[in-house]
């Protein structure tokens, strides 16, 4: 196997350095375990209902995103940290699977800067589609509760990843494979078929993740990376802590020989009888006017030595 081979197929490692899509996988799982943790630590300190009115309390209300505006004016941060909240097992299992069957598509055709930056504006949107949609639909007004979890940014890896390539084949042992194209649109065709559900505002939120991953790559093709300032961003914050950041100091090789107006050094040349007698026979042939300055130079030293 060349070396090639070998990159691609661990590419997308766990352990690999740079691998965006796990490590988007990772946070998700972090956070999951670690509030189910507490949560058990709620269960074991007080009676059932008791816990969850305490946890619900404590946590989801500051975490997840409230359906009305003046409760997020409140909590602006939940706009972001609602897309990386789960609170039911399948929910965040099957969100994993359909993260990793997009984002692995997708990481493998635009690489490690595009993802996370698409899953987050896929949230805000999904945010957004949500708040309006419980606000100034009445028929979702009563049913208006909170938003979690991260189905509106796997909407947005979804619907970037086949604008970038619709004809992408996935299982290609079912008859030459299936157009990625198709498996979004039953993933679209199943959120608009569900909002008059129980979850409407959740599924109006996912078309709203869809909405900020067509924006992107819309914006990208038109010369506009809304990747570019996340990743800025990360790479400076990053780099406060990181040792082997390149020195921002000034280099003094650089700015003594490569920048400096004067040479670094001056070219004395020997000074012979000879090239004393053959700057005499200049003068009597063209005049001193035409000497160089370094024949003026090597004239005068001549005068001063008593050559």
């Amino acid at each position: 196997m060349n070396y090639y081979e070998k990159e691609y197929k661990r590419r997308l490692f766990l352990g690999h350095d740079g691998n965006a899509l796990m490590m988007l996988i990772a946070i998700n799982l972090v956070v999951f375990v670690l509030f189910k943790f507490i949560y058990v630590l709620y269960f074991f300190g007080f009676e059932q209902n008791i816990a969850k009115a305490s946890y619900y309390a404590d946590f989801t209300k500051n975490i997840a995103l409230p359906s009305h505006f003046s409760e997020v004016a409140r909590k602006p941060w939940t706009i972001i940290t609602h897309m990386f909240y789960h609170e039911d097992v399948w929910h965040i299992i099957s969100n994993m699977l359909w993260l990793w069957a997009f984002g692995y598509i997708m990481q493998d055709l635009t690489g490690n800067r595009k993802i996370i930056p698409v899953f987050i504006y896929g949230g805000i949107f999904g945010a957004i589609g949500f708040l309006l949609s419980v606000n100034f639909i009445p028929a979702l007004k009563v049913s208006a509760g909170f938003a979690l979890g991260a189905s509106a940014g796997i909407m947005a890896i979804a619907i970037a990843t086949t604008m970038i390539a619709p004809g992408y084949r996935i299982f290609p042992m079912l008859n030459g494979g299936i157009p990625l194209w198709v498996l979004t649109m039953i993933f679209l065709i199943i959120d608009l078929a569900t909002i008059p559900g129980n979850n409407s505002g959740g599924h109006i939120a996912h078309l709203g993740g869809a909405l900020g991953g067509f924006l992107f790559i819309y914006t990208l093709r038109r010369g506009y990376d809304g990747s570019e300032w996340m990743n800025n961003v990360y790479d400076w914050f990053n780099n406060l802590f990181n040792p082997a950041k390149p020195s921002k100091r000034r280099k003094v090789k650089q700015e003594l020989f490569y920048k400096a107006s004067t040479q670094p050094f001056t070219k004395t040349p020997n000074l012979t009888q000879q090239k004393i007698d053959e700057i005499l026979d200049k003068i009597n042939q063209k005049g001193y006017s035409h000497l160089t300055e370094e024949e003026k130079e090597l004239l005068k030293r001549a005068s001063q030595e008593d050559l």
